[in-house]
This record gives structure tokens, C-alpha cells and sequence, in this order.
């Protein structure tokens, strides 16, 4: 993956992130380690120094892996204990596990509701995510619900894209600058699929198999007896490579899926709102132009 060069604009942005940061005083910052949360953290301790907090919500709907990753980027940019792991629970969250249209709503009112706790002990005032104005542009309820909550987005208020925050993640030397695109484990999961934490240790071993084949952009969909996978256009000759295409097969059966299947189209992000009903769409606000 190649960013685009850092231009101007993009710059103007960061200067904009930083001096907003400042003008804050303090912050927590819920950090997942992807890109997004990641640059964040990242221009927040610049500003602020020990006035800077991260919260990372653990549950059995986040990657074990990226759990492991978090931890290890939070000390990277020398956060210490000012790094503050929670449990999360969000499959005890009535209607959660139903896998509902409105679950990632569900979910940041869980984050949200174990994030702002540790901010009143800690007397801040502001609890910042990752989002950035591309993420603005699909079926995203848990947006409108972390706002309801008092979540702010200080990277969508700088107008900063998803292009914008690798290019910029590259110039700050931060090595999430070209990690792979990340969301839950319950994202695997149809709506109206019931979610379990068997069924999501099934993905995520499947998901860490396919990575440890050297696969990097990638989703195991979870069908029942069918996992869907996701794969990176440009990997798809190499995934039904025969050699490689046995493998994967038999590391899917291993786990439990009776077939395996290549979806065509390749990866793409969200692709579980394709089968969403237009006027559901339209309703949680979804930008049709």
C-alpha cells in the first residue's frame, strides 16, 4: 500500500489536530491500534504529554492478536501506565447477541459506558475516537451513538481522510501507517446471525491462519456451515494456487466450516451493509450522493 505524498492540506490538518488537542488540556483516547486510533494516540501524547490517556476495551469480539498489537503500539509511543486495559462485554448487552442492524450502536454505548468511568477517575473531561470523515459515508449507528454519549472526533472536526491519516501516520514514523483495514469480529457475522464467543474464536483462528499464509488484507464471513472469505484483489491468483488453495481448504475444515468459499469481489469494508434495505440506510443517515 502506497499513501499518497504529504501535501500541504494534509499538514494544515495536522496542525489543526494538534492545536485543537492542545486547546483540550487533557484527553482520553479510546485505542483499538488501528491506523485511525493509532495516529490519534499518537498526535494527542505529542500535545499533551502525560495529560493523555488510552483506553483499550477488551472483549472476545476484538482479534486476540490485535489485542497483543495494541498493547505493544501503546508502549511504542510511551504511553506506560497511562495505557489503561478494560474488559468489555458487549455479548452480555441484551439484543447484542441477536446481531441486530444497530449492534455497533450497541457496542460504542458499551465502550462508552466502560470508557467514561475510567475518565471521571481520571478528571478528564474528553473521550476522543478514531473516526475520520470517510467513515461518515456508509451505515455506521455506533457514530451517531457514541456522539449521544459524549464521544468527540476530533479527526473528522480536522476534515481528515482515511488517505490523509496513512500519509501522515508514514511522515510521523508510526508503522500502523499501511496496517490493514480492522473492524470487530461481530462484523464477520450476517445480520440476524446469532453471535457466540465459539463461533468468533472460529474467525479469528481461521482469520490468523490465513495471515500466517502471508495474507494481510483480509475477512472470514461467517455463513453457518460456509465461511466467505474476503481476500485483497491482488491475492486472489495466489489464494487458489493449488498448493495454497489445499491449504486454506483444510485449515477451514480443521476449524469447523464444512465449505469454503472465494467471494469474487474481493476484500471491501462493510461489505455486510450490501444486504441492508436501501430505506434502512437512508434512515441512519447514510450519504447517498
Amino acid at each position: 500500500m502506497r499513501p499518497e505524498a504529504v501535501d500541504g492540506a494534509a499538514l494544515a490538518k495536522l496542525e489543526h489536530l494538534h492545536a485543537a488537542l492542545r486547546g483540550w488540556g487533557q484527553l482520553v483516547v479510546a485505542f483499538s491500534g488501528g491506523v485511525d486510533s493509532a495516529f490519534l494516540l499518537k498526535v494527542a501524547a505529542d500535545a499533551l504529554g502525560d495529560r493523555c490517556h488510552a483506553v483499550t476495551a477488551v472483549s472476545v469480539t476484538m482479534a486476540r492478536s490485535e489485542v497483543a498489537d495494541a498493547r505493544a503500539l501503546a508502549a511504542e509511543l510511551g504511553l506506560g501506565d497511562r495505557h489503561h486495559v478494560v474488559d468489555s462485554h458487549e455479548l452480555e448487552v441484551p439484543g447484542f447477541a441477536d446481531n441486530p442492524s444497530d449492534r455497533c450502536a450497541m457496542c460504542k454505548t458499551e465502550l462508552m459506558g466502560v470508557a467514561r468511568p475510567l475518565a471521571d477517575r481520571l478528571g478528564v473531561s474528553h473521550i476522543a475516537l478514531g473516526t475520520n470523515v470517510d467513515d461518515l459515508g456508509d451505515f455506521r449507528p455506533g457514530i451517531a451513538a457514541a456522539r449521544d454519549h459524549g464521544a468527540v472526533m476530533p479527526m473528522v472536526d480536522a476534515a481528515l481522510s482515511k488517505d490523509e491519516i496513512r500519509a501522515l501516520s508514514r511522515h510521523l514514523g508510526l508503522r500502523t501507517w499501511d496496517k490493514p483495514q480492522l473492524a470487530c469480529l461481530s462484523s464477520r457475522f450476517p445480520y440476524g446471525t446469532r453471535i457466540t464467543p465459539e463461533r468468533l474464536r472460529q474467525v479469528d483462528d481461521f482469520e490468523d491462519g490465513l495471515r500466517a499464509l502471508g495474507f494481510r488484507q483480509l475477512r472470514v464471513r461467517f455463513h453457518d456451515q460456509v465461511a466467505r472469505l474476503e481476500i485483497d484483489g491482488d491475492d486472489l491468483a495466489r489464494v487458489v494456487a493449488p498448493e495454497v488453495r489445499a491449504e486454506v481448504v483444510a485449515l477451514g475444515k480443521r476449524l469447523g466450516f464444512a465449505y469454503v468459499a472465494l467471494d469474487l469481489a474481493g476484500f471491501r469494508s462493510g461489505s455486510s451493509n450490501e444486504v441492508l434495505p436501501l430505506v434502512t440506510l437512508g434512515r441512519a443517515g447514510r450519504r447517498t450522493a
